[in-house]
């Protein structure tokens, strides 16, 4: 029997607790993350009391805000443990940039959005979040070179393939969780690098929208 919600549990403990502890995911800083940062702060103010519910949302510019425990499940692949630099590719409104500066030293999150980087830096800001977190705005197919190598690489958007400049900018021993499939359904995947080899490991079905840029949808 489900445990009914207290009266003084927060949306997001609840989030928690119903959509992604039971549903198996059991790291606890994850989901510490996931109850402390606001999710409906990430949502347009439309959309707003629909935050919580177990699905992706529509945030302008053909984005949306990924479905809770799909974010609870990558960022759990990723295996942070709080020194790690991050790349978080298809930032859109900044949720998944904002539970991963939670968990890491330091996060870069790339957009090719110009409005949802100016919406995510505002959130951000608000929630005090914004010294741990670098938005730039540009091809997230193409990783970010500058900060490059990552710890850790996590793609919010469906790719037909892994992009290679993401794996080049894999650091060694460094983690990388992306949908690869078609447009319509993806298979989610998680990469390991170890001795300069990609390793490979599958972790179920998912739905994202496109990942546009040069090493995505937008390919020649």
């Amino acid at each position: 029997m489900q445990k009914p919600a207290s009266l003084d549990e927060t949306a997001e403990q609840t989030m928690v607790r119903e959509q992604i502890r039971a549903r198996g995911i059991h790291d606890r800083r994850v989901l510490a993350a996931m109850e402390e940062i606001p999710r409906a702060e990430f949502v347009p103010p439309k959309d707003r009391y629909r935050a919580h519910e177990d699905r992706p949302l529509p945030i302008g510019g053909g984005q949306t805000i990924s479905q809770p425990y799909m974010v609870a499940l990558m960022t759990e692949a990723l295996s942070l443990r709080g020194n790690e630099t991050v790349l978080d590719v298809g930032a859109g409104s900044g949720y998944q940039a904002a539970i991963l500066a939670r968990l890491a030293a330091h996060v870069y999150a790339i957009e090719r959005e110009p409005t949802l980087i100016g919406a995510a830096r505002a959130t951000l800001t608000r929630l005090h979040l914004i010294d741990r977190v670098t938005l730039v705005e540009g091809d997230g197919s193409l990783g970010y070179l500058p900060a490059a190598p990552y710890d850790a690489i996590v793609v919010g958007a469906g790719a037909p393939d892994v992009p290679p400049a993401l794996v080049e900018q894999l650091a060694e021993n460094g983690r990388l969780v992306i949908p690869v499939g078609s447009r319509a359904l993806q298979d989610l995947v998680l990469i390991r690098k170890s001795g300069g080899v990609a390793h490979r490991v599958g972790l179920g079905g998912c739905q994202f929208v496109p990942l546009r840029g040069e090493q995505g949808w937008d390919r020649k």
